[in-house]
């Protein structure tokens, strides 16, 4: 039986027609990798009804696990370190809800770490001619609450074997021309740079140990 990866992405929001997350997962849909083949699925844009669809879809899967979502103004593919347990949205979800410092799971801890190799990915898409960083933060919107609850939804369940964790990567050329000045990367390098990170994954059993942290 081949393993599974699922890639997901999020459909559009504020107001955007695209979201480069789902254009960049789907192209990637059926690709295989050795023995795993990728499973891409679109998540809404919406708190708790992404987390439930995420965990349908593990539950379905049985998966590794690759989030992608939107943050324009990045410049480079941000590989995420931590999901922390806090909706504080600055704009409303696609369904009008707009929670404020309200915990993603009152039972769960503050925060779960990714368990992607995080370092090793970056230091393979900069390999590859990838702008990439470790970033710190996934934000306060969907991404990082559908980021938490994977984890804590993995957690709960005892499924240690299923690795989880979150990339955001930057507008596509389209979108930036309707924000002047805001970076982009095109769908062909973030297509590419999803490849890399999830062949990492697959073939990267413990992180490596290097520098990857900002002072601010």
């Amino acid at each position: 039986m081949p393993r599974t990866v699922l890639l997901t992405g999020f459909e559009p929001f504020e107001q955007e027609p695209i979201n480069p997350s789902w254009e960049a997962v789907r192209a990637l849909d059926g690709a295989r990798f050795g023995d795993a083949v990728v499973v891409a699925r679109q998540l809404p844009c919406v708190f708790g009804k992404a987390i439930d669809a995420m965990a349908g879809l593990v539950a379905s899967l049985q998966p590794d696990v690759v989030i992608v979502g939107q943050a324009g103004g990045r410049t480079e593919l941000s590989i995420e370190r931590v999901g922390i347990n806090v909706d504080d949205a600055r704009i409303a979800d696609n369904a009008g809800a707009q929670p404020v410092d309200l915990a993603i799971a009152p039972d769960g801890p503050a925060a779960y770490f990714s368990t992607l190799p995080i370092k090793a990915i970056v230091r393979d898409l900069r390999a590859a001619g990838v702008p990439a960083m470790v970033s710190q933060t996934a934000g306060t919107f969907v991404c990082n609450h559908v980021f938490y609850g994977l984890m804590h939804t993995l957690a709960q369940r005892g499924l240690s074997g299923v690795r989880g964790g979150f990339i955001h990567i930057p507008y596509l050329p389209e979108q930036a021309a309707r924000h002047p000045g805001a970076p982009s990367l095109a769908l062909d390098t973030l297509i590419a740079g999803l490849r890399v990170a999830v062949a990492t994954t697959l073939s990267t059993e413990t992180d490596i140990r290097e520098q990857g942290g900002q002072l601010h």
